[in-house]
């Protein structure tokens, strides 16, 4: 059964058919919600997908809207690909385009490598693998056949390089993201390109300790945390260029290089 759901179209707004239009996956918190007001900042109408926060979706649209951008959330369970596919044909159809896919959904959580079982290394993989995967798929076949094409973002992870103990599952799914946005980009060329953000420590989650948190930062070649605006800036920047396809840009102040005395 598709489960997926309009959570507050825009009925008493009229669409600027001129205005590019993005769908934002995982798009209502933390860096996905960033991300969505970047794009509204920058002219797209936005689509903010949620699965388990539509609440938080509905007051992010009410916020864009507040401030005179044209949003509308949508949800969707990305573990069920009809679902999926659904959300995509729906947001085209809403705003009669679509421009831009950033792909920021994504689940995240430590498990000791003793205890991930199987069900584990398949819950990672089919929001952070395999959902990637369709919305690149089904939003690139539509861009494909837009006169002005479009563009995917993927958002990885930093981490993949060097990673670290106690998130072997959520690696091995995120591992996948450069390898993905390499392959669509030869895939989908010439009229659509994919590229990727790898932020590294940006709006670091409250169960992350104070020592942890100092380690993280120490490990950055310009020693801060980064914020989740710079990752949101940079999905733009990839957006904008017209001659940048299959790049996997770190954003995460230097951290994948390593520390230095």
């Amino acid at each position: 059964m598709s489960l997926v759901r309009n959570i507050s179209p825009s009925k008493n707004v009229m669409p600027t058919a001129e205005q590019p239009a993005a769908i934002v996956t995982g798009g209502a918190i933390r860096v996905g919600a960033a991300i969505a007001r970047e794009l509204a900042a920058n002219g797209y109408r936005v689509a903010v997908h949620a699965n388990t926060s539509l609440d938080r979706a509905q007051e992010l649209v009410a916020e864009l809207k507040a401030a005179g951008h044209e949003a509308v959330a949508f949800g969707a369970d990305l573990r069920d690909e009809d679902a999926t596919r659904a959300m995509i044909d729906r947001v085209h159809r809403h705003f009669g385009r679509l421009d831009a896919l950033v792909n920021s959904a994504a689940v995240w959580s430590p498990t000791p490598l003793a205890m991930v079982a199987a069900d584990d290394l398949r819950r990672f993989f089919e929001i952070n693998t395999v959902a990637t995967f369709i919305c690149c798929q089904h939003a690139g076949e539509i861009m494909q056949q837009q006169e002005a094409g479009g563009a995917i973002v993927n958002i990885g992870d930093w981490a993949v390089e060097r990673p670290y103990r106690d998130y072997s599952a959520y690696f091995a799914s995120k591992g996948s993201i450069p390898a993905l946005t390499r392959v669509f980009a030869v895939e989908l060329a010439p009229n659509v390109r994919v590229n990727a953000v790898l932020p590294g420590p940006v709006m670091l989650p409250e169960s992350v300790s104070e020592a942890e948190r100092r380690r993280a930062i120490a490990g950055t070649l310009l020693r801060r945390a980064g914020k989740s605006v710079n990752v949101a800036q940079a999905v733009v920047a990839l957006l904008n260029n017209d001659f940048i396809t299959g790049v996997c840009l770190p954003v995460d102040g230097g951290r994948t290089l390593g520390e230095t005395t």
